[in-house]
């Protein structure tokens, strides 16, 4: 039962994240990059200190070194991801990042000698050609912008990696508030070093990132810290993928994006993605709860 209310609450977090990017692109009309990451990630550390101030004060060592792994993983997933979206399309900064799924398994082969069943790698792999059929256009080069995004696809693999091993040990409440902590730190370090610190913010912008860092952060990594105890590490980046989806429904009843019938199969195979890995996890632990 647990296993279930964690994909539920996985799929919760794919469906907030969607709304992001709505979201992201309202604040970007009035906040830079590295302005609207370090206030995201400040208010999330605020809310989560706040919800875990008791858990805070008898934190260990290791279980603070968790976290910072996981919010410099953290950071270089979203800054690589906002530094690449310069010189590259939004499809291609979606597709690029969404490399991840298929990265995770192989990270936790490398580093655990952790075996992945054939069909968590073929859910990974349908993943991915759904989030290519969603966002990439008839120009596949590659240049600068896609180097740096892959980069990006990486820092998400090791946060979603580390998430999946630390939350097995450590309190989430504890490992989400470092991780917010370490990310604001290394965005308001990288605020200065690109001189983004004169604000104009609109209302809407203010609006904007407060969704972002309330909602779209504070509340979607503490619940995806506590979903992936149940979750292994693959199942959830390929769950995670569904991003996309909801993220392009959002475009088109928000921003009223044209709907295209690849957009539509690209979104039926991350579905089939998500059904493929699940149903592996249930033949291979039939009796699990």
């Amino acid at each position: 039962m647990k296993k279930y209310l964690a994909i539920a609450g996985l799929t919760a977090v794919t469906v907030i994240w969607g709304g992001g990017f709505v979201a992201s692109d309202m604040a970007l009309e009035s906040l830079l990059p590295f302005q609207i990451m370090a206030i995201r990630f400040l208010l999330a550390s605020a809310l989560m200190g706040a919800a875990s101030i008791r858990e805070l004060k008898s934190a260990g060592l290791r279980e603070i070194r968790a976290g910072v792994l996981m919010g410099i993983s953290l950071f270089v997933g979203f800054a690589f991801q906002i530094v690449g979206l310069q010189y590259t399309t939004p499809s291609k900064n979606a597709f690029l990042t969404a490399l991840n799924v298929v990265m995770v398994p192989f990270i936790a082969f490398a580093v655990l000698k952790k075996k992945v069943s054939a069909k968590s790698i073929a859910g990974a792999v349908m993943a991915v050609v759904g989030v290519g059929l969603l966002s990439l256009e008839k120009n596949l080069s590659l240049g600068l912008g896609d180097a740096l995004t892959l980069i990006c696809a990486v820092g998400f693999a090791f946060q979603i990696f580390f998430t999946s091993e630390f939350v097995k040990k450590y309190r989430a409440v504890v490992l989400n508030f470092v991780q917010m902590l370490t990310a604001v730190a290394l965005s308001a370090v990288s605020m200065l070093l690109f001189r983004e610190t004169e604000f104009h913010v609109t209302a809407k912008g203010w609006l904007s990132v407060l969704y972002l860092g309330a909602v779209s952060t504070a509340l979607c990594y503490l619940l995806q810290t506590a979903s992936q105890k149940y979750v292994d590490e693959t199942k959830a980046a390929i769950i995670l993928s569904m991003e996309s989806v909801f993220g392009t429904l959002f475009s088109i009843l928000i921003l009223h994006e044209q709907v295209t019938l690849r957009m539509a199969c690209g979104c039926a195979i991350i579905l089939a993605a998500v059904i493929v890995s699940n149903l592996a996890d249930t033949q291979e632990t039939p009796g699990a709860a």
